[in-house]
């Protein structure tokens, strides 16, 4: 058992069927939900450890139990919808889920991605000054980088832009949530700015820049780290 309790809010019994016993054979303890408001209820009283959350439901969008959520927890959501028009998932990532799945989905490639969230969520312990994810090692104090044991140097911002990579490790970060985070709100629509720096980024700590394992693109919506990364 992984310990890990998940939290899985879908109407549809089929796919409660199916991700119930999956979950289950995984080792994580499942919760289940078929309404927006039951699923709040429960985020509130059963202390989750990863949401599981469709955007169709009976009673109110998907989008409103992210916003409900965020209010009081942040506990890792990963939206699963038939939904895949950009601005969906822009929508939803920007109001605070962690990751978005497509339906349908592959059981094998959803584990990792709980696996992902719920690795990167470190509530409670004290803050890491030091981060190692594929072989890079970053100093937050020093403002230092490391690739294989041999320095990199980086301008300012690609060291943020790395540094928010490797603390958000299991999130796909909007465009606009990386702009805002490395430039500021002015910046926020310079998405040429975002894609300009990614690409220096990935020439200095990329083995092959140009089939990179560490800055991954989530074409129309952002990057996140490679899901191999510690």
């Amino acid at each position: 058992m992984t310990g890990l309790r998940i939290l899985v809010v879908d109407d549809e019994p089929q796919i409660i069927r199916f991700l119930k016993p999956a979950l289950g054979a995984a080792g994580y303890d499942v919760v289940t939900a078929a309404s927006a408001s039951e699923a709040i209820r429960l985020s509130a009283t059963q202390s989750p450890d990863a949401m599981l959350l469709d955007l169709g439901l009976p009673d109110k969008d998907g989008k409103e139990v992210i916003r409900a959520v965020r209010a009081f927890s942040q506990v890792p959501i990963i939206v699963l919808s038939a939904r895949d028009r950009e601005t969906e998932k822009i929508s939803a990532l920007d109001l605070g889920a962690d990751d978005y799945v497509n339906k349908p989905f592959g059981i094998g490639e959803l584990l990792a991605r709980i696996r992902a969230v719920t690795r990167s969520r470190n509530q409670g312990k004290p803050v890491e000054t030091v981060f190692h994810a594929g072989g890079l090692m970053i100093d937050t104090e020093r403002h230092h980088v490391e690739l294989a044991g041999q320095s990199v140097k980086l301008t300012p911002k690609e060291f943020d832009l790395l540094l928010l990579l490797v603390r958000n490790a299991g999130r796909v970060l909007t465009h606009k949530q990386i702009l805002n985070a490395v430039w500021g709100p002015a910046h926020a629509e310079d998405v040429q700015y975002l894609r300009v720096l990614v690409g220096q980024l990935r020439q200095k700590i990329e083995p092959k820049p140009a089939e990179p394992v560490l800055v991954l693109t989530e074409p129309g919506i952002g990057y996140r780290l490679g899901d191999d990364s510690p």
